[in-house]
């Protein structure tokens, strides 16, 4: 590079040039020699608290993941159960309906039977958690808890803004609504 240089300059620019250029490497080394050192003990326990901080961390960072694949599984068990629950309403509401028709008849054998089926039904969904939603007809309608299907005149004032009929049960699982009523509101 400084023949280069000298060839387009004289000569006592050409060694000023390399002479700045030399000082300045060691004005460069000089000042990364000034910082001062650390001794050894200083040193390693500076690493130590590295190492330290990185093990909180990483400990740290393993419980919180710890915290959420155990969430995560809790929710999955209850989306399984709630999808299976979900399943066997349908079956629930024909069930009423025939315990209705099955009432009306005047075999009794039958009836108990068929009594003994559902309720052994019913207690097997109480057990894994499914709870029906109270709601009669009388109670002031909520939104929250029912679904409006349609209203109709109210056949008295009482009834006004309140449900009149519940047509369809509601459950929930826990907490959770997994299925609304479905209720007729008079207006």
């Amino acid at each position: 590079m400084f023949k280069k240089i000298r060839k387009y300059m004289s000569q006592d620019n050409a060694e000023n040039i390399e002479k700045e250029i030399v000082q300045d490497e060691n004005v460069s080394e000089s000042q990364e020699v000034q910082q001062p050192e650390l001794t050894v003990e200083e040193q390693l326990t500076e690493d130590l608290a590295k190492e330290k901080d990185k093990h909180l961390r990483l400990f740290a960072e393993f419980e919180n993941y710890k915290r959420r694949t155990a969430k995560e599984r809790m929710d999955l068990f209850k989306t399984a159960n709630q999808e299976v629950l979900q399943a066997l309403l349908p079956v629930m509401d024909d069930f009423d309906r025939a315990m209705t028709q099955i009432i009306k008849s005047e075999d009794e054998a039958i009836v108990k039977g068929v009594e003994l089926i559902f309720e052994k039904l019913k207690s097997t969904l109480v057990s894994k958690g499914l709870e029906e939603v109270e709601i009669k007809a009388g109670d002031v309608f909520n939104a929250d808890f029912a679904e409006a299907i349609t209203q109709i005149p109210a056949p008295s004032d009482d009834l006004k803004g309140k449900i009149v009929d519940v047509l369809e049960k509601g459950y929930k699982l826990g907490d959770k609504i997994i299925r609304f009523p479905k209720v007729v509101i008079g207006q």
